[in-house]
């Protein structure tokens, strides 16, 4: 078994270094220009084919009904079956619920999962849940995509980006003890906005000077071998910060007609994470709230359906038509299910018995539904699907084994999934 260790991949923090490698105030953010650009060495270290794979994460804040959405069982009584009815999709004897009829127009390139539970009905807990595999009280586990970024290196080597991104914070989405370097980095905070740093004319040649002597520095210094390539890293850092790469973080540079198909609002976020994915980024998470409906469900998903239900559908198909949806797994999820009976206030409660999930492409079989709900909508019917099922089948789209171990904070050699696998009927 391979251990990847916290230190494991070359590291260009130090003390002395830090100060010279700051561009913009990127450092101020955790990134130091080596931090910035890290290539994918660590994966190529450990013999991994690790795959050029993004995953679109979107995160259904408050814990979205699983009835509604996407297990509306018309067969069940009328005080559990869905009360918003059903839409259907081109998958025989399968529907949605009645709200997403767009998304049930390409749910032949969804899986749909019905058997998806973890247990807990508290928005913290289940959202720690889902975010790390874990119920982990000291707040120390790493999430999915901080467990990627380790792997696979805080950038794409190739273009720059960043290999975690968020887009609105989530709970329990940080890297827990891998540590602040493999946080997502946020398109809204501060180093966002580093990257669109102005800079004269005549500065452009000063900080081209400063990369020249950094060089000239590294040659002198490096008499153990850590700088080695440095100064291509710094080279790509310039390009970023100072060049065109911060592009694919704005919509406005997408056509008229793309964007009228993805909406506004969460419409906008899912076509920058196409950009993004586009540009190099493997992990980004949109976090869409507003589903905590304890009453009025029908008229809290007359509110919060209707820019889901044209961004998601939106993006399977730009994704798809760009050929862009074998290597990019979209995901659909909140904290947990919604109780199966209807409350007195027409609204439905916490429950964590049953669960939403809904996939789309990555290279996975799809255009089917996987698992079946009980009866009344309660709990799994068939094998239960847990989060580290989910994060097994994410680390294998990957290329990562699931059984991976990385060096803890306490100096063990600790696996990240110690009990899932990947959903048999996606690989």
């Amino acid at each position: 078994m391979t251990f990847v260790g916290k230190n494991s991949s070359r590291d260009c923090t130090g003390s002395t270094r830090r100060d010279f490698l700051r561009v913009g105030g990127l450092g101020a953010a955790g990134f130091t220009l080596g931090d910035l650009l890290r290539t994918k060495a660590l994966a190529r270290e450990q013999g991994s084919d690790v795959k050029n794979k993004t995953v679109i994460w979107l995160w259904l804040s408050g814990g979205a009904t699983h009835v509604e959405t996407f297990d509306p069982k018309m067969t069940a009584a009328v005080e559990f079956r869905s009360i918003t009815g059903e839409a259907p999709t081109p998958i025989p004897g399968v529907t949605v619920g009645g709200t997403f009829p767009k998304i049930g127009s390409v749910a032949d390139k969804m899986a749909i999962v019905r058997s998806f539970a973890h247990g807990s009905s508290s928005h913290g807990t289940g959202t720690q849940w889902l975010m790390t595999g874990y119920n982990d009280r000291t707040n120390m586990r790493p999430s999915t995509g901080s467990i990627v970024s380790n792997v696979l290196g805080t950038t794409n080597d190739a273009t720059g980006m960043p290999t975690y991104v968020r887009m609105g914070r989530i709970r329990s989405e940080g890297p827990g003890w891998l540590g602040t370097r493999y946080s997502p980095f946020d398109p809204s905070g501060q180093a966002r906005k580093n990257m669109n740093i102005s800079v004269q004319a005549d500065r452009f040649q000063g900080r081209r000077n400063l990369l020249n002597s950094l060089d000239r520095i590294n040659r002198e210094v490096d008499r153990t071998g850590m700088m080695e390539g440095l100064d291509g890293f710094e080279q790509q850092a310039f390009e970023l910060v100072l060049g065109g790469s911060q592009d694919a973080f704005d919509i406005k540079k997408e056509d008229a007609k793309t964007r009228k198909l993805y909406g506004k609002g969460l419409g906008e976020n899912l076509l920058k994470a196409r950009r993004l994915a586009e540009a190099g980024c493997s992990f980004i998470t949109l976090n869409y709230g507003g589903w905590d409906m304890h009453g009025g469900i029908v008229k809290g998903l007359k509110g919060r359906s209707q820019q889901m239900d044209q961004g998601v559908s939106a993006l399977i198909t730009d994704l798809d038509q760009r050929g862009m949806l074998d290597d990019t797994l979209v995901v659909i999820t909140g904290e947990f299910g919604r109780t199966p009976r209807i409350n007195k206030r027409a609204g439905r409660d916490h429950w964590g018995r049953l669960c939403t999930l809904a996939l789309a492409g990555g290279g996975l079989s799809m255009g089917q539904v996987i698992g079946e709900s009980s009866p009344k909508i309660e709990y799994p019917k068939s094998t239960t699907i847990t989060p580290q099922d989910l994060m097994a089948t994410i680390l294998h789209m990957f290329g990562i084994d699931h059984r991976i171990q990385i060096m803890s904070n306490q100096g063990r050699p600790t696996y990240l999934v110690e009990e899932g696998t990947p959903i048999t009927e996606l690989v």
